[in-house]
């Protein structure tokens, strides 16, 4: 059975203390926050005006509760970008926005439970059922978490998770490019959020042009970025790669046409056996 216990290295930690926090984050981004309870989390992206996704993070309400705050478990390199961003969002707003990757860590535990006795945060990866969990604490009590990076990225391609920075790029992708509303990351039954236009039209119109899809290679697998290619056409390209298994941002209308005309797609020299897309 695929499991283990990593330290998420690339991952970092801001703090939104104060009993309105999590009112605040909720008109700001694409998922409800005003249910949420100790103990759960909901992953959830903050957009532009024009629908890109500039961030996506955990939301995660403090040990204390609720009404005393949350934290955003995000990618380290954005938490200079994002902390910027909230503040200038927040206007009178009385809240507390720090970041805290200095005293706390991210782990993540999949197949198994976290040891006995762990004191920390610790939340079902809400994306998808088979993530496992994601664990919240100072780095010392993440000891145990020694399995390589690696492995759990293995385990996250394998279930067609993608990875912002890797799978699409921050600034120049849609909601539904990057699947987040396949992964639980978006409410379309809340009220206005900056680009949730964008994100509404693209949705009831079941229009979206690109998807991450699960790809299999029959071949040398390329690299991170690699073209595909359906003849001599462009139709997207490699994220993450994981073996013989990996993620590609693909046009859904090329997909189709190749798979209607035989035409095999290609990523350098290995040849692509794409996941069927989920009905829209």
């Amino acid at each position: 059975m695929d499991r283990g216990a990593s330290l998420l290295a690339d991952r970092g930690i801001i703090k939104i203390s104060g009993a309105e926090a999590l009112g605040f984050l909720h008109r700001l981004v694409t998922n409800s926050l005003l249910d949420l309870k100790p103990g759960a989390a909901r992953y959830a992206a903050l957009l532009s005006g024009q629908g890109k996704l500039l961030f996506d993070f955990f939301v995660v309400p403090l040990p204390e509760g609720p009404e005393a705050g949350c934290l955003l478990d995000c990618p380290r390199s954005q938490i200079p970008d994002l902390v910027k961003k909230l503040n200038l969002h927040k206007l009178r707003v009385p809240i507390t926005i720090e970041d805290v990757s200095a005293s706390l860590a991210v782990a993540a535990v999949w197949g198994e439970p976290p040891p006995a006795g762990f004191s920390g945060v610790a939340f079902a990866d809400p994306r998808a059922e088979d993530l496992g969990l994601r664990l919240i604490a100072p780095p010392e009590s993440l000891a145990f978490a020694t399995a390589p990076q690696d492995g759990y990225e293995a385990h996250r391609t394998a279930l067609g998770v993608p990875k912002g920075g890797v799978d699409f790029p921050y600034g120049d992708a849609f909601v539904h490019d990057a699947d987040l509303d396949w992964l639980n990351g978006v409410d379309f039954q809340k009220g206005c959020y900056p680009g949730q236009e964008v994100v509404a039209r693209v949705h009831f119109r079941k229009s979206a042009r690109k998807r991450i899809l699960k790809v299999r290679f029959d071949g040398p697998p390329p690299a991170p970025g690699s073209a595909v290619t359906m003849g001599e056409i462009n139709i997207g390209h490699i994220g993450s790669v994981a073996g013989a298994r990996g993620l590609a941002m693909l046009r859904l209308d090329r997909v189709e046409d190749a798979k209607a005309a035989g035409t095999p797609l290609m990523a350098g020299t290995a040849a692509l056996d794409v996941a069927p897309v989920p009905p829209q």
